[in-house]
């Protein structure tokens, strides 16, 4: 084995680790809460009629969320590293690749970076990220091990992620708080039927992530009684989200084995970009919809090279 190839192989661990195809929907997520924010009109940069200067504001929150999300994923598997050992081996810890010390402070460094750079938004941009953190690591060490808390834990992850998006205006996070609401239950769906990808799960888990997702859909449409969101809009990609999630899960349903359920959460995982382009079509318009939905792609490519579950 060469140099170059070596180096490779090491820093491919470390990449494993962060999950970048996931960390990609929570871009979604935070494009979306901007898209509610009111910050800026999408098509006023088509039209030319606005400065990039304003999409600041937005850079450091992509940053932020890639360091909340990548640390919250890497901590996943420093506390499931004995686990890992029996269930999952060619995970980077357990296989060696990257040892548990040197993910603790890869895990560190990414929340102290997306905390630092949510700041540089707004103090309450600060203390989403702050909450953001708390959450995902109560969520790694305790929670996932609990039926009922665990979705609920991971769903309140992606939902503050999404308020840290609207926290590009304060104010506005008091009026839109709501909208949390929906990753909340869509999380909970995913994570819901997660818990069986090892040794397979139980229908009820199945049918209740079923009656879930279909809340979901059920809620993106319902945001139209808001004067500022246009159901039309956003009508084609709930179609999509559709067509895409429900047969995976029907599928898990029917037959929990490990496999179907492992696609099912895959599927559902890179759907999350879906679910936001949806909500932002409404809030912004098709093509700032359009714009959101471009992840998807980028997203499935790095699902093609690194572990989404």
């Amino acid at each position: 084995m060469n140099i170059t190839s070596w180096n490779f192989q090491h820093w491919r661990g470390y990449l494993e680790l962060m999950r970048p195809a996931n960390i990609v929907t929570a871009w979604a997520d935070i494009l979306v809460g901007f898209a509610a924010s009111g910050w800026i009109i999408f098509d006023d940069f088509i039209n030319g009629q606005a400065s990039f200067v304003n999409l600041i504001p937005l850079g450091w929150l992509l940053l932020a969320t890639t360091g909340l999300y990548g640390g919250g994923i890497v901590f996943n598997d420093v506390f499931d590293a004995q686990l890992d050992a029996k269930e999952r081996p060619n995970r980077p810890i357990p296989s060696d690749r990257v040892s548990r010390e040197n993910a603790t402070l890869l895990g560190s460094l990414l929340f102290a970076i997306g905390i630092a750079a949510a700041f540089q938004v707004s103090w309450l941009s600060g203390i989403i990220g702050i909450v953001i953190t708390f959450a995902a690591l109560l969520y790694d060490a305790i929670a996932k091990h609990h039926a009922f808390f665990g979705p609920l834990n991971m769903g309140l992850c992606r939902g503050c992620n999404l308020l840290l998006g609207v926290s590009a205006v304060p104010a506005i996070v008091s009026e839109r708080w709501y909208l949390a609401v929906i990753p909340v239950l869509y999380i909970a769906a995913i994570t819901a039927i997660s818990q069986g990808e090892v040794n397979g799960g139980k229908k009820i888990t199945g049918v209740l992530a079923i009656l879930l997702i279909s809340i979901v859909l059920t809620a993106v449409l319902a945001l139209g009684i808001l004067q500022d969101y246009t159901v039309i809009a956003a009508l084609p990609f709930a179609i999509l989200l559709a067509i895409r999630v429900l047969p995976n899960f029907v599928n898990a349903a029917r037959e929990p084995i490990p496999e179907k359920i492992r696609t099912a959460v895959k599927v559902g995982v890179l759907s999350l970009i879906i679910l936001d382009a949806t909500v932002a079509a409404g809030f912004a318009g098709l093509y700032y919809g359009l714009l959101v939905l471009i992840l998807l792609p980028i997203s499935m490519k790095l699902a093609q090279l690194f572990a989404v579950t």
